[in-house]
C-alpha cells in the first residue's frame, strides 16, 4: 500500500486550492464565522493529507481489523467489501454533492452581495429555497467529499460537528436579522426552511433556475 501514497506536493496543492475557494465565497467576517471556518479548514487539511499523503484510516483498518485495503478503496468500500466498484460509485455520488454544494456557496454569495448592495433583504433565488444557502452548500460539499467520496475517521466524526456549528451560527445570525428587520424577516422565516429545502424545492434547486435572481 505504501507505494501508492506519499503525494504530499499534491496534498498541499489541493489544500491551498480548496481553502482558497472556501474562503473566497464563505468570506468569514465575525469571530463566530471564523471559528466555524476553522473547523472546515481542519477538515480540509486532514482530508487531503490522508487522500494524497498518508492514508491513516486505511492503515488502521488493515492493522487492527485485518481488512484487505488498497489505493483503490476507501473506508466504506473496505468495510462493506465492495472493492473498487464501490469506491467509484462513492466517488461519483460524492462529487455530485460537492458540485451542488459549490453552486449553492457561489450562488448564495452572489445573491447576498447583490442584496446588500441594493440595501434589501435577500429573499429571492436561492434564498427563496433555504434561508442560508451558503451554509447548506458548505455542508453538502463537506458531506460529498469527506463522507461519501473519501471518508476518513476524522472527517466522518467532524462532519456532524461542522453541521451543528453552522446551525448554531445561523440561529445567532437570525436573531440579529430579527432585531434589524423585524416582522419582514419573521414572515420570511415562516415561509422558508433554514438549511434543508422542502421536498418540492429540490427539483427547482437542481434545475438551476435560481442563478440570475
Amino acid at each position: 500500500m505504501q507505494e501508492n501514497w506519499g503525494g504530499w506536493t499534491l496534498a498541499v496543492f489541493m489544500i491551498v486550492i480548496v481553502s482558497w475557494v472556501f474562503y473566497r465565497f464563505a468570506a468569514p467576517k465575525s469571530w463566530r464565522e471564523w471559528s466555524r471556518a476553522g473547523l472546515v479548514q481542519a477538515f480540509i487539511i486532514a482530508l487531503y493529507a490522508e487522500m494524497y499523503g498518508f492514508p491513516l484510516t486505511l492503515y488502521l483498518l488493515a492493522r487492527f481489523f485485518d481488512l484487505d485495503v488498497s489505493a483503490s478503496a476507501n473506508l466504506w468500500s473496505s468495510l462493506l467489501g465492495v472493492g473498487e466498484l464501490g469506491m467509484v460509485v462513492a466517488m461519483i455520488v460524492g462529487y455530485a454533492f460537492v458540485l451542488v454544494g459549490l453552486f449553492l456557496l457561489a450562488g448564495g454569495w452572489r445573491q447576498l452581495y447583490r442584496a446588500r448592495r441594493e440595501n434589501r433583504l435577500a429573499t429571492g433565488g436561492l434564498y427563496a429555497i433555504v434561508r442560508h444557502p451558503q451554509y447548506t452548500g458548505i455542508l453538502l460539499a463537506v458531506f460529498g467529499e469527506g463522507v461519501m467520496h473519501w471518508p476518513t475517521l476524522f472527517s466522518v466524526v467532524l462532519f456532524p460537528v461542522i453541521g451543528l456549528a453552522y446551525w448554531s451560527l445561523a440561529r445567532k445570525e437570525e436573531k440579529e436579522m430579527l432585531r434589524v428587520h423585524g416582522e419582514a424577516y419573521r414572515e420570511y422565516r415562516r415561509r422558508v426552511p433554514m438549511l434543508l429545502p422542502c421536498w418540492g424545492q429540490w427539483k427547482r434547486l437542481l434545475a438551476g433556475n435560481w442563478w440570475e435572481r
